[in-house]
């Protein structure tokens, strides 16, 4: 059995239901891969999404010896949300322990959001802090093609931040206007 399965709730009360809901479907995660240590579930509703279809947000982060797997989904309604983002876990689980399996890769990961520390909101009516949000995360080596599959199987569309293990640095990849994508290669002046 997996070790540790952590359900949190922003912007939202979990209730018994949705937390036996999430914990039943979360467990049949080890029958796909034995080595799973910890599972991280994250569920939210954003207020200010710009569409209602995008209000209901499941992340999830699966964690075990030498790997991190990052899923992120929204829908209207939560049980949705957690069952695109549980979908698209399993898939890259496949893919992971394809990868394994032919020796391509270290079986490590993309950089995954691990710990958010929000700023305080300002109840006097002062002017707030022009940088309202600061995350933190770890970055594991990867190559530019298995962070382009990254950027592509969590679904981010601007950007994907990486440490490159062939140039031995830390690289923005961002996806241009026509379709290709750009690397932004930090160079310290």
């Amino acid at each position: 059995m997996t070790n540790k399965i952590d359900i949190q709730a922003r912007n939202m009360r979990l209730t018994d239901n949705t937390r036996e809901y999430v914990e039943k479907k979360t467990a049949k995660l080890e029958r796909h891969l034995q080595e799973i240590e910890e599972i991280y579930i994250e569920l939210s509703h954003e207020k200010t999404a710009r569409q209602a279809s995008d209000r209901q947000v499941a992340q999830m982060t699966v964690r075990g010896k030498g790997f991190m797997l990052r899923t992120e989904e929204r829908a209207d309604e939560l049980h949705a949300a957690f069952d695109e983002a549980l979908d698209k876990m399993q898939r890259q689980i496949e893919r992971y322990k394809g990868k394994r399996q032919r020796g391509r890769g270290d079986g490590r990961s993309a950089a995954e959001v691990v710990e958010e520390d929000e700023m305080p909101v300002d109840e006097t009516g002062e002017l707030l802090p022009l940088i309202a949000k600061r995350k933190k995360f770890i970055i594991m080596p990867m190559n530019e093609d298995e962070a382009v599959e990254q950027m592509r199987l969590l679904g981010h569309n601007n950007f994907f931040i990486f440490f490159n293990a062939e140039k031995n640095a830390i690289q923005v990849l961002y996806r241009r206007r026509n379709g290709s994508y750009g690397l932004i290669e930090p160079v310290v002046g």
